[in-house]
């Protein structure tokens, strides 16, 4: 059996040169460059292209093609083939510079023009910015100086933006005035690489392919939502990051909106393009913004201590590299979202998200509603769970059901049964970084997977009246749980309120 594309597309990508700023830096070597092979190997990549790194470290074309090829045979997510690689490598450039340097966007636009001559490539580019957010408004105005970014009939040029975008929602609105002086709001591609995920954009295939879920998927059938995004490990080498951070910007203002968002949109027109996005807006715009006390009864925030992860002891929070002894940064949070619509109105959505927490798991639990009639007694009903779906995201992709079945025997027994179907055994796996979907989708100008503004916008809303109450009222209580367990107490008090408890739920290798 042939490889499974990573696309619904077949063709490759349009011809043109890739510009990634910060070309030395972790995510390039280990997600970037890995997943421009990939595509490559997929002949998804268009044949004629070219790949030039910008950095401030020292360097030429000649040293840049000597790292890269040691960083492809360290990260790679399948073998090298030496021909493909070969042929990969000798259309990549390398420009050294100062991102605050008219002239090295000077030299930047002479390399583009040299590479476009050498391998007679059209003028499209897609520049990259794989740097601190910091640099995002300056990288654009320094390649509008230099008349990078202008448009044409027969050329496009397109900017990828890494998270986060902004730091609440001035800063958003800010550096967002800031980039559309320059470049069209159609130019700007913000990427979430949780959106390239198989089983994220396996969720409107799974709802509006399947005529037996979309009918119930509401709140006559529907009890509860419940989004877990869980990691085992700590801020590890991000303390500087995190530090003025925190979860909620890392992970709840962005990837797990977007899934919410997917989760709780209306259908779309198609599935392509602005459609998508706009029915995911209006999701967004809908969720009730929280008032101060809200924000404290329905938000629950955390800090682990040290504690034991995989048999091994682990420090604490404040005593992680580059991280502020007296930090009152959350390191965990659980939360109660409601959405004013017909279709949620009174479904609870609960979130969770956290660092060294007892498993690394990404999972979306729909709870459906109990059958309205006790056919089969109340002690029956009783020990019986109402029916779950559960959508794994990672590690381990694919959804589990929960029905209810007779065990065998003269008497009526139910028992739980779980359905499941993972992706390990759907055809082949892909050797994937998460990004090729991304990077494909931009070459091609699909506009899909990528954050439109006012999504930006929307979530900023959400979130930043929480952070406002956080900064006014700093925990007294952090650090509140132990590494290695599923967050504080009160998290588990939090979806109590409604009947309801927390699922960890592992999908089954």
């Amino acid at each position: 059996m042939s490889e499974i594309p990573l696309t619904g597309h077949n063709c490759p990508g349009d011809p043109c040169t890739i510009v990634i700023f910060g070309a030395s830096g972790d995510l390039t070597k280990r997600k970037l460059l890995p997943a421009l092979y990939n595509l490559k190997v997929l002949k998804l990549l268009p044949q004629n292209f070219a790949v030039i790194g910008v950095a401030v470290s020292e360097g030429n074309d000649e040293m840049y093609r000597a790292k890269t090829t040691e960083d492809i045979n360290q990260f790679a997510t399948r073998p090298v083939d030496k021909a493909e690689w070969d042929d990969f490598n000798k259309r990549t450039y390398y420009v050294e510079g100062d991102f605050n340097s008219i002239d090295t966007f000077k030299h930047l636009s002479s390399k583009i023009d040299d590479v476009r001559k050498t391998h007679n490539l059209p003028g499209n580019v897609l520049f990259y910015l794989a740097v601190s957010p910091t640099f995002f408004a300056k990288v654009v105005e320094q390649l509008h100086a230099v008349d990078l970014t202008t448009e044409t009939s027969d050329a496009w040029r397109r900017v990828i933006i890494e998270k986060p975008f902004g730091r609440d929602l001035a800063s958003s609105r800010a550096l967002n005035a800031d980039l559309t002086k320059y470049i069209k709001e159609d130019q700007i591609y913000r990427i979430d690489h949780y959106l390239g995920k198989e089983t994220v954009q396996n969720i409107m295939v799974f709802r509006f392919g399947n005529s037996v879920f979309e009918p119930i998927w509401n709140r006559r059938y529907i009890e509860y939502v419940q989004i877990t995004v869980a990691e085992e490990l700590g801020v590890e080498l991000r303390g500087g990051y995190y530090d003025h951070s925190g979860v909620m910007r890392d992970m709840v203002q962005n990837h797990i909106l977007s899934v919410l968002s997917l989760i709780a949109m209306e259908p779309p027109s198609s599935i392509s393009g602005d459609s998508v996005r706009n029915e995911k807006v209006k999701v967004l715009e809908a969720i009730r913004p929280m008032e101060p006390e809200e924000v404290i009864s329905n938000t629950v925030r955390g800090q682990y201590s040290a504690g034991i992860v995989d048999g091994k002891e682990v420090p604490g929070y404040r005593t992680e590299p580059d991280v502020d002894p007296h930090s009152n940064t959350e390191t965990f949070v659980a939360m109660k979202l409601e959405i004013d619509n017909w279709r949620w109105a009174e479904v609870p959505f609960y979130i969770r998200s956290g660092k060294r927490l007892a498993a690394h798991t990404t999972q979306v639990v729909i709870g459906f509603r109990r059958a309205p009639l006790l056919l089969f007694g109340n002690d029956i009903q009783n020990k019986t769970m109402p029916n779950r779906l559960v959508l794994h995201v990672q590690p381990d992709e694919g959804i589990t059901l929960d029905i209810h079945a007779k065990r065998p025997g003269p008497n009526i027994s139910l028992a739980n049964v779980p359905l499941d179907f993972s992706y390990s055994d759907f055809g082949e796996h892909t050797a994937a970084t998460g990004y090729e979907t991304l990077l494909y989708d931009c070459m091609i100008g699909d506009t899909t997977l990528f954050h439109r503004y006012d999504s930006v916008d929307a979530s900023w809303r959400i979130v930043n009246p929480i952070l406002d109450v956080w900064q006014a009222l700093p925990a007294r209580d952090f650090p509140n749980y132990a590494a290695g367990t599923w967050g504080p107490e009160a998290a588990d008090a939090l979806i109590a309120k409604t009947g309801h408890t927390w699922h960890h739920y592992l999908l089954k290798p």
